[in-house]
């Protein structure tokens, strides 16, 4: 998602994708003889009508599971391969994407003039990166090591925030939530190694045993990088790291677009944060703002006051640390293994690479994604598809306006504004209507680690650039070959690239409720995101401002009360939950964007009757439909990983969101005492 706030841009981490219901199945051929021969009936890639009954685990009731129900079966035979973390519908999708893309790659190799050819030539050129070791990212770790104070250290951070490289803090150029009309310098907290504070901080086994491997993994990345007393200098960066840690935000407070919300001064950011030099930090890549805005103030308060009493080469190997992590890929196999090893086996339970292809068709999308999407998109994104996309998001957003006019919890007032949200709305689908121009950016056939730090701060160089420019409405924070979907709230959009449009999410012969149940609900999941419980503190324009009434606002609040309890009691793990409050939003997306999804479903009935399929139906092929999307196998680790830095909950639990809806219990009539059963009173409705 690149360098969006949380606060303003929410990714599905689903797809999503367009309806079959506006295609056509199928047509005849154009020479036919009177009278026609019928053609015979497309089919669906999943099942006779686009699910995947094989997979199901019948002998699991609906109201026990409704997610091993409609998939046990296929998760009991389906193993994760050896280069992945985890393996489900989106990773099905994300190798196809893959696969395509490696053909648009290897031609353009064949092509010396080509930029997205070279640049794939650079990476897949192995014997050269081995061949070259160390010595090409030697000229940047010499300035690390040549830090003589703390205003050195400070400009030297800031120059690797620009090469892409993880430093004390994060900073990019945005929308001020307050002003969507123009762009801030925002600022967050950093400055750590593993994913998040409760790493350093968490006192169970599993914790202390990643912490353990951390200490390891530092200690043979410095002595990899040729320093001498490594392993003293792994425990005093761990030591560090872990008062960082203490004084950063919670992922929940993190969250929060009113707490993040805190505009300043440059000069009142250095009183409120002594003991570094900001000015000198941002002045080191021609930045000097007039205001900034600083998501979790105390803590960087916190770490300017550990920065300043640090020694001085703990700073220096946290630099140089984060400079081999950010660049393994792009180094000899020694650095890139030991990298993996620790964030990808030990962090996720990945148990190897992936094949070095993949790795470059990755590398591609990191730094000329819009280059390589315009072939992507003419070779695989037919127009009939983005005119199918249209019509089934206008769809959706007329059941949002239907759904509103109905809630029960929401004064007359606020139901005005939202109708008037609602018609901001912008829909963007596919691949971008501007395509990003890449004609400064030097790409050399020879250079692979050169190449990548170009990249970072070419792209680094264009976000900044937007300072004191009108916002770029037309700018997409996704290529068109990614399996994702996102909301945006500073912008009032919605947007869906192209490689998503496939089953199981769209099929164009599967039955319309199977679509519906799919692409239908992401489309309205990343709609309820507008109105979760942070997108609804966005107004039309896409300002943070609260247009609910205080009343809206405390009936809103009850509601999404019981949905944080209802998902703190799942429990992957013995003693480890799901946090409700972290992964709320993510939650009122699935439930708001399941209702948006079946009231457009049984719209396009028209009055009629849904046909019963295979002894289904209508409904329950829809909630089938969505279940079949979140078909995942999670390694032990990557789950762990999940709990603690992903806001969206763990597939089962988004599959089983269905058991909240009364039109479920209709279809499947789940018997009182089931796992999952809930009574009416129990069963959440928001949107």
């Amino acid at each position: 998602m690149g360098l969006a706030r949380d606060a303003q841009m929410k990714s599905l981490f689903l797809h999503a994708a367009v309806s079959a219901l506006a295609l056509a199945a199928t047509s005849a051929s154009a020479e036919q003889a009177a009278p026609p021969a019928a053609p015979a009936p497309a089919k669906a890639t999943y099942g006779t009508y686009g699910f995947d009954t094989a997979g199901m685990d019948r002998s699991v009731k609906p109201g026990d599971d409704f997610y091993d129900h409609a998939n046990g079966t296929w998760a009991k035979n389906t193993p994760i391969p050896a280069d992945k973390s985890n393996y489900g519908a989106f990773t099905v999708l994300e190798e196809l994407s893959q696969k395509r893309t490696r053909g648009i790659l290897e031609a353009a190799q064949n092509d010396p003039s080509s930029k997205i050819g070279n640049a794939y030539a650079s990476f897949m050129d192995k014997a050269a990166v081995e061949a070259r070791g160390l010595a090409p990212l030697q000229p940047w770790l010499g300035e690390i090591r040549d830090i003589a104070d703390r205003n050195a250290y400070a400009k030297v951070a800031a120059k690797a925030a620009r090469q892409g490289i993880g430093g004390p803090f994060r900073f990019y150029v945005g929308q001020d939530d307050k002003d969507p009309e123009t762009y801030i310098l925002s600022m967050m907290q950093g400055g750590l190694g593993l994913p998040d504070r409760d790493y350093y901080l968490d006192a169970g086994d599993k914790m202390a045993a990643i912490r353990t491997a951390y200490v390891a993994h530092l200690e043979k990345m410095l002595t990899l990088a040729g320093e001498s007393g490594a392993k003293a200098r792994a425990a005093a960066l761990m030591a560090f790291e872990t008062e960082v840690a203490k004084v950063h935000w919670t992922q929940i407070d993190s969250r929060d677009a009113d707490k993040t919300y805190n505009k300043m001064t440059l000069a009142q950011l250095a009183q409120s944060a002594p003991g570094f030099d900001f000015a000198a930090y941002y002045a080191a890549n021609a930045l000097r703002p007039a205001d900034l805005l600083v998501a979790q103030p105390s803590a960087i308060t916190g770490e300017a006051a550990l920065i300043a009493k640090a020694p001085l080469q703990v700073l220096k190997d946290g630099l140089l640390l984060s400079s081999l992590h950010t660049y393994a890929d792009y180094l000899p196999d020694s650095i890139a293994d030991a990298d993996f090893a620790f964030y990808g086996t030990t962090l996720s339970g990945t148990p190897q690479r992936s094949e070095r292809w993949k790795q470059g068709v990755d590398f591609l999308k990191e730094t000329l994604g819009e280059e390589v999407g315009k072939v992507y998109v003419a070779q695989y994104f037919p127009p009939e598809t983005k005119a199918a996309m249209d019509d089934l998001v206008k769809n959706v957003l007329a059941a949002m306006g239907r759904r509103i006019d109905a809630l029960p919890w929401m004064s007359a007032t606020a139901k005005a504004r939202a109708h008037k949200k609602l018609a901001a709305f912008t829909p963007k689908i596919g691949y971008p209507d501007k395509w990003r121009d890449y004609a400064g950016l030097e790409i050399r056939r020879d250079d692979l680690l050169g190449n990548a730090m170009r990249s970072s701060a070419f792209e680094f160089d264009y976000n900044v650039g937007k300072l004191g420019k009108p916002i770029y409405r037309w700018e997409w924070g996704m290529t068109p070959m990614e399996i994702n979907a996102y909301a945006n709230f500073g912008m009032v959009e919605i947007v869906f690239p192209a490689a998503i449009l496939q089953p199981p999410f769209f099929d164009p012969h599967a039955d319309p409720a199977v679509n519906y149940g799919g692409i239908g609900a992401v489309i309205g999941h990343e709609l309820s995101h507008h109105f979760d419980d942070q997108g609804a503190k966005y107004d039309e324009t896409g300002k943070l401002n609260q247009w609910w009434t205080d009343q809206d606002v405390a009936n809103f609040k009850e509601l999404t009360g019981k949905l944080v309890k209802q998902y703190d009691a799942y429990e992957p793990f013995p003693g480890s939950h799901v946090k409700g409050a972290f992964t709320l939003g993510e939650n009122i997306g699935d439930l708001g964007g399941l209702a948006v999804a079946l009231d457009a479903y049984h719209a396009s009935l028209k009055g009629k009757k849904a046909p019963v399929i295979d002894g289904t139906t209508g409904d329950q092929r829809f909630f089938l439909g969505w279940a079949q999307v979140w078909r995942r196998n999670y390694r032990e680790a990557n789950l762990r990983q999940r709990l603690v830095t992903d806001p969206h909950a763990p597939s089962q639990y988004r599959a089983d969101i269905v058991r909240n809806f009364d039109s479920w219990y209709g279809a499947f009539k789940p018997a009182p005492g089931g796992k999952i059963y809930l009574a009416p009173k129990d069963r959440v409705k928001i949107w």
